[in-house]
């Protein structure tokens, strides 16, 4: 079984792949506290181990992709003694083994480059990324499996809690998309100006990129709220939550069986 951690500004994510099954089985996340302990961590993860039984010693490798710094220590840690594992830790020169490059890869993170990896890995072509996390952010890359650009905007519990924090009557509101774009009471009007907003800019920015890029790239989706946007699924070939966990996955066993 091979444990792909990805750690992300909001939640850390804790995949599980079986290599018989050639699927991903299990996910388990926690909020990300740039505070955590190890042993808080061991504690969480102990009893989803018990709850879906898992054994440490069925985990052979273990990936790591963190765009939090801070918490690394503590996540390398936990696997050294909770897991009794060396665990890789992707970096700036993870990519040299890869079929996908960029120019910078000390200063995009970890997360976009496993994105890239597996979308590529899958198609082999040209591709648009678009991760809806704590930000939303759209990574293309070319025919020749290079990185084009980025683009970042804040992502949508980034826009709802902007709003809450900054405003004194209007409240937090439920990510659910309404049935129409006119809002008929104040939390409508939030969902309705939030979701649907975000729907235009992410057509507008699929639309724009392709034209600039003068050819059409496959569109994929991924993140946890990927699936929220009900009024894009014609817009997106694949969706799959899994493909940041795939990246971390094909891009540690490339290093560490090279």
């Amino acid at each position: 079984m091979f444990l792909a951690i990805d750690a992300g500004n909001s939640n850390i994510v804790f995949g599980f792949y079986d290599e018989n099954q050639k699927k991903w089985i299990h996910e388990f996340r926690i909020n990300t506290q740039k505070g955590i302990s190890v042993l808080k961590l061991e504690k969480d993860i102990h009893l989803f181990f018990l709850e879906n039984d898992i054994k440490t010693d069925e985990i052979l490798n273990v990936g790591i992709s963190s765009v939090v710094p801070e918490i690394n220590p503590v996540i390398q840690q936990f696997c050294k003694e909770y897991l009794e594992k060396d665990c890789y830790l992707i970096n700036g020169r993870s990519y040299d083994k890869l079929k996908v490059s960029t120019a910078r890869p000390n200063e995009i993170g970890s997360d976009l480059m496993c994105n890239v990896a597996a979308a590529y890995e899958k198609f082999q072509t040209g591709c648009i990324i678009v991760d809806f996390g704590t930000a939303l952010t759209f990574t293309v890359v070319g025919n020749d499996g290079k990185i084009l650009g980025v683009n970042i905007v804040p992502g949508l519990k980034t826009a709802i809690k902007s709003l809450f924090t900054n405003t004194s009557k209007l409240p937090e509101v439920e990510l659910k998309m309404p049935q129409s774009a006119l809002g008929k009471n104040t939390i409508h009007s939030i969902q309705a100006g939030i979701l649907y907003g975000y729907t235009g800019l992410v057509k507008g920015m699929l639309e724009t990129i392709q034209q600039e890029v003068g050819h059409q790239c496959r569109v994929i989706a991924t993140g946890g709220l990927s699936s929220i946007l009900t009024t894009l699924k014609d817009s997106f070939e694949l969706v799959d939550r899994n493909l940041t966990l795939e990246g971390i996955r094909l891009i540690t066993l490339r290093n560490i069986r090279s």
